[in-house]
């Protein structure tokens, strides 16, 4: 009977969903396992195989571990808020709500119709009013204890979506939302002081398990450095400029310094700077560039020096120029810095362009071709003379500028406080209230959620004003502080908000009263496995763990790291090898896939692709050879005999399955686990039978892969109501994974004559007595020497003859 995946299918989707299966019960006295996925941005464009990839790792080992006994929470939900939706929404005229909800259940019918064992009563939605009240809590929480603050400076802003955007979403100076080319301009943007949690982030690096390169993405993103803060007097004034450099044993090396063309000195010594006009004509240059223009390592070095200031180098006194030039920014470090040309490639190329001295401090190289970075013996340094070991160097420099109290060590991060507002309509709305007299008050929380209001024109205004200002009703208020006139804060938090802390939500979707109940929190916490894409290891990833850690130490979640466990999937990319994008023609949509071969084949197809980590291209053939794998499952029926335990032929055959698939699915080698059951279903019908026995734990180890074909097959057979809820995992013993024959090569002289069948535990002597005992060995022995015999275990017998 052929398998008709069109009825089956729908059939056992509806029947884990009315009776539940999936759901996960708080508080068990089962072991808890949590899985996470990040949950999906819900786009007009639906799922892409590449969402069916991302979640099918975990699918599969939700569904092994429930088979194991584990009461497993593997939930599912939408970051709905931020400017793909808003976008389509202003470019059609349909209001982000209705456009948010209607991709909402085109991606939940994609969902459900692969079979994925979601417990869909989680379901959580950022956008909803129950959910974004407690992003509204966490933020005021900041706000409290300072963590949440406003400051004026240099932003990126994108005149297309008109928004204000971290460096995170304008690397490479394009907007990360359409691509278009970002601009500086001055504004008051909320921050988040992300850098108060830096050196928590990292050491928390050291107790969890996430890849290698997810942890130093993360460690690079922060970017912490050691080294000396140093501060170098201004001969015409009673000032310093104070900067921060990892090599303070360079310092003899300093023959000028360079500053932000916006540095607040500049600006309160004009009168003393005799080339003003051509320093703010420059300025003037800068506001044009983006901060990734500004800060490139190869572009040419442009500047201004400033005539009528100078600086004094403080380890030997001597007077050097001071330049502005557009890749030293206000917002890294202190402003400034001091430049070591004959060791440092851009410093370099700024001293030949300027015609400035560069002085040798690090033998080894030859400064008059180009800067020397490595190491050597310290000259032209005065008391470090002679030193030839780095560390010992800087050690020596800080502590004299310790003695002389012109500097200190220090750390710096790379790492900046995290922008943290959009000037768009379709965001959570910021809980807070401007008051002349006041200042900045906390909307209170009793108050909250601070609705968004329904608007019927939400589009941005031309100077980059958030819509909602246009609302007086939403804007006028009275300061809950005093009782005067005040106005609501107008911008709305970023996308990055609903997804710093929705992991937590899951465990109580429901609770009005907090974000979620504590001691649900100790039973489901930490996320045991967390899966996604690489290219959230850092923003998502370090954004929500300082939220985590934040609630952490405000005493109201119990661990101080939410995930235990991260990994990540590699792309699927087009039949053509390229990354799969609609203009070039090569996207794959999963509903077709199913509508062809069914949810099975789509499910195992993606896993069995190739190393889960890795990209790996679209292969339709690839697929046929998935429906031809899922065909053979159920003809097994055809070839089923009685028996209630493995028979001998398949014995090692079973545990050997057993054992691979198990220890494969933990280790996310998912496309060989497939392939040891290809390959006992090859044995299996080599054989020409299958018992009951056999046939039942086959079923289970298939089962988290392709569900759908399994469950009928164990409902027809008479296994039981309902495999997800009846089956528990097989186990294997690995003294039976041993075959009991192997086949071996015969050798004479190296050289393979014959093949031959042994028992695996035989010993030296009898196997190469039964190779010599071979009609084509002993002929090519005949009349012979033999001068050596050797029996490698379970592979060969050489016989060297002359």
């Amino acid at each position: 009977m052929e398998y008709n995946f069109k009825k089956v299918e729908p059939k056992w989707q509806k029947k884990w969903e009315d009776e539940g299966v999936f759901h996960a019960q708080d508080n068990s006295e089962k072991p808890k396992f949590y899985n996470l996925v990040e949950f999906p941005y819900p786009s007009g464009a639906g799922m892409h195989v590449g969402h069916i990839k991302a979640y099918s790792g975990l699918e599969v080992v939700s569904r092994k571990k429930r088979l194991e006994g584990y009461n497993v929470l593997f939930p599912i939900g939408f970051d709905a808020y931020g400017l793909p939706t808003e976008n389509y929404a202003i470019k059609t005229g349909m209001h982000p709500r209705k456009v948010t909800d209607m991709n909402i259940e085109k991606f939940t019918s994609q969902l459900k119709k692969v079979g994925f064992s979601f417990d869909w009563t989680r379901v959580i939605d950022t956008t909803e009013e129950g959910y974004y009240k407690w992003t509204q809590w966490i933020f005021l929480k900041m706000f409290e204890k300072g963590l949440a603050f406003r400051d004026k400076t240099l932003v990126n802003y994108c005149p297309t979506c008109k928004v204000v955007l971290s460096n995170e979403d304008s690397q490479g100076g394009k907007c990360d939302i359409c691509h278009s080319d970002v601009v500086q301009k001055s504004k008051d943007v909320w921050y988040l002081r992300i850098t108060e949690y830096a050196d928590k982030l990292l050491e928390g690096l050291e107790k969890v398990d996430y890849l290698p390169n997810v942890k130093q993405q993360q460690i690079n993103w922060i970017g912490k450095s050691k080294g000396a803060f140093v501060n170098f007097s201004l001969k015409q004034i009673d000032e310093t400029l104070r900067i921060y450099t990892t090599r303070p044993d360079t310092l003899f090396g300093v023959t000028f310094m360079v500053m932000a063309p916006e540095h607040p000195i500049i600006d309160a010594n004009a009168d003393k700077i005799a080339n003003m006009d051509a320093v703010k004509a420059y300025r003037a240059e800068c506001a044009k560039k983006t901060e990734f223009e500004r800060t490139q390592l190869v572009k040419d070095k442009t500047g201004v020096r400033l005539e009528g200031l100078s600086a004094i180098n403080p380890v030997n006194g001597k007077e050097i120029p001071i330049y502005i030039s557009d890749y030293v920014m206000m917002g890294y470090g202190t402003g400034a810095i001091m430049a070591v040309p004959a060791h440092d490639e851009r410093d370099y190329d700024f001293a030949k362009k300027f015609g400035i001295d560069i002085i040798e401090v690090i033998k080894g190289g030859d400064i008059s071709k180009e800067a020397y970075t490595g190491d050597g013996e310290m000259i032209n340094s005065g008391f470090l003379n002679g030193m030839d070991n780095k560390k010992d160097s800087i050690e020596k420099m800080i502590a004299v500028l310790q003695e002389k109290g012109i500097g200190e060590g220090g750390v710096q991060y790379k790492m900046k406080d995290w922008a943290f507002n959009r000037q768009r309509y379709w965001g959570e709305p910021i809980p807070i209230v401007h008051c002349e007299k006041c200042g900045m008050v906390a909307v209170p929380y009793e108050e909250l959620p601070l609705r968004l209001p329904n608007m019927e024109n939400f589009e941005p205004g031309t100077d980059g004003e958030s819509p909602l200002a246009k609302i007086d009703s939403f804007v006028n208020c009275k300061c809950p502080k005093c009782g005067g006139d005040a106005k609501r804060e107008t911008d709305t938090m970023p996308q990055w908000a609903g997804s710093s802390w929705y992991f937590l939500r899951y465990i109580d979707p429901h609770n009005d009263e907090e974000f979620a109940n504590y001691e649900k929190l100790k039973y489901w916490m930490p996320v045991d496995w967390y899966n996604g894409g690489m290219e959230h290891v850092t923003r998502h990833m370090i954004y929500s763990r300082f939220w985590y850690k934040f609630l952490y130490d405000l005493g109201v979640v119990p661990y101080e790291e939410p995930y235990q466990k991260r990994t990540a999937q590699g792309l699927i990319l087009g039949p053509d090898g390229v990354k799969m994008s609609k203009s070039r023609g090569n996207v794959i949509d999963p509903n077709e896939v199913v509508d062809a071969f069914g949810a099975d084949v789509l499910r195992t197809y993606v896993l069995f692709m190739g190393d889960y980590e890795k990209a790996a291209p679209w292969s339709e053939s690839s697929v046929k050879g998935c429906k031809r794998f899922v065909d053979r499952v159920w003809g097994l029926q055809d070839i089923l005999k009685d028996g209630d335990s493995y028979s001998e032929k398949l014995m090692s055959t079973m545990h050997k399955t057993i054992k691979k698939v198990t220890e494969d699915i933990e280790s996310m080698k998912f496309n060989t686990a497939i392939a040891a059951l290809m390959t006992a279903l090859n044995v299996i019908y080599d054989g020409g039978e299958i018992n009951r026995a056999e046939l039942r734990d086959l079923l289970i180890l298939i089962n988290p892969f392709a569900p759908h074909v399994t469950e009928e097959m164990w409902e027809t057979l008479g296994y039981g109501e309902m495999l997800a809820k009846d089956a528990a995992w097989p186990s294997f013993d690995d003294a039976k994974c041993v075959d009991a024959n192997v086949e071996i090569a015969v050798q004479i002289c190296g050289k393979i004559r014959a093949k031959l069948n042994v028992p695996t535990e035989i010993e030296a002597a009898d196997a190469i007595a039964r190779a010599k005992a071979l009609p084509a060995i002993a002929e090519a022995l005949e009349g012979k020497n033999i001068i050596k015999e050797l029996y490698v275990k379970g592979r060969l017998v050489n016989i060297v003859a002359k």
